[in-house]
């Protein structure tokens, strides 16, 4: 799978005669084809694509990316020399650039090498992503069952002495066991009043009865990534407890009630922010209600009270709303939802009812 017919198409409309993709995200979503940071450059133009990288990827480039052109760089013949012959060749004279993720030591280089203008056109990018495929909404699918295979069996493990870090650990074995290409980033497993770091980093402590234990995470498939986040009780819940994790459910079920093609980030934001303040926990939503999702764990668009742009069909973002009470608890459910005309559609199948182990 790859996008570089559809980078081209959008050239016309951004008054471009290429696209330069120097960005790793990017550079995957047009080729299809991963290599690390800077390991390789992605050239579109209107009438044909190139790949660059070097004698460590060349062969596996050579086997995966289809519908472009392989050139492999090296000393005294490298990215720069061999981009600017296409330049030439093709007599391109306006070159759009990923001005949000260029390295400024390459947007100090480039300038000079090629011969051409630079445009910053990170937008053409931006917006071809915020609306997935078939193909990659499968792979995304595919990412999320993973991702709740995991789940299931880590519930089996979570008990009182095991610690957040073994947890994790042991997260990132069981999706790739099933089948992931790596995590979509570090799982965050807190408990008890680490639960109250929306992004904390697990630790040493063992679990306890009477903790919540807050689980998000996700898994890479084909390159596309999954996103979720499960809060269970070990032992029993308070009835404090149980009122955070009932108003955080409902404020996901406002939102995702409210997503719908059309609608704006910040009208989803506010239909689950709404039930948190009525609750009157208002003041410990910090974060927004949900992200976009794809080649990146978070991309555009988002669902946040700043964003008063409509999302198009065929986005895919979270719905993630949370409470934190500062050294005590922290709740947060995570979904994933795929915008449609007629409303949204939930990719996530894990049961959302509170669990007490």
């Amino acid at each position: 799978m790859n996008h570089f017919r559809q980078i081209a198409e959008k050239l016309n409309e951004y008054v471009l005669d290429g696209m330069l993709l120097t960005g790793e995200a990017n550079r995957f979503y047009a080729s299809g084809f991963h290599s690390i940071a800077t390991d390789g450059v992605a050239l579109v133009t209107r009438g044909k694509s190139y790949y660059f990288t070097d004698s460590r990827y060349i062969e596996a480039a050579n086997r995966y990316v289809q519908g472009a052109e392989i050139r492999m760089v090296s000393r005294g013949h490298g990215y720069a020399m061999q981009i600017d012959e296409v330049v030439r060749e093709h007599k391109l004279h306006r070159l759009g650039f990923e001005d949000a993720t260029m390295t400024v030591a390459d947007w100090r280089a480039y300038p000079k090498a090629l011969s051409c203008a630079l445009v910053p056109a990170t937008d053409l990018l931006l917006e071809l992503r915020r609306v997935k495929d078939d193909e990659e909404l499968t792979n995304m699918i595919s990412a999320q069952r993973i991702t709740e295979k995991a789940l299931d069996e880590i519930l089996n493990e979570i008990r009182t002495g095991v610690t957040e870090k073994e947890l994790a650990a042991r997260l990132q074995y069981l999706v790739l066991h099933y089948g992931a290409e790596n995590m979509s980033f570090d799982a965050i497993v807190l408990s008890g009043a680490n639960s109250s770091l929306p992004h904390g980093v697990p630790s040493d402590k063992k679990i306890e009865s009477g903790d919540f234990v807050t689980l998000d995470f996700g898994c890479i498939y084909h390159g596309y990534c999954s996103d979720m986040t499960r809060t269970v009780a070990v032992g029993f819940a308070t009835e404090e407890m149980q009122l955070v994790y009932n108003t955080v459910l409902a404020a996901q079920k406002a939102g995702i009630a409210a997503a719908r093609a059309g609608t704006t980030g910040q009208e989803i934001d506010a239909a689950a922010r709404k039930v948190i303040a009525a609750a009157g926990y208002g003041e410990y939503f910090g974060h927004s209600f949900g992200h976009g999702v794809g080649v990146e764990v978070h991309e555009a668009p988002n669902a946040s009270p700043s964003n008063e742009k409509p999302l198009p069909a065929g986005t895919i973002i979270s719905a993630e709303p949370g409470i934190y009470l500062p050294g005590k608890m922290g709740v947060r459910i995570e979904d994933v939802i795929l915008l449609r005309e007629d409303g949204c559609c939930d990719i996530t199948k894990a049961g959302r009812k509170l669990l007490i182990l």
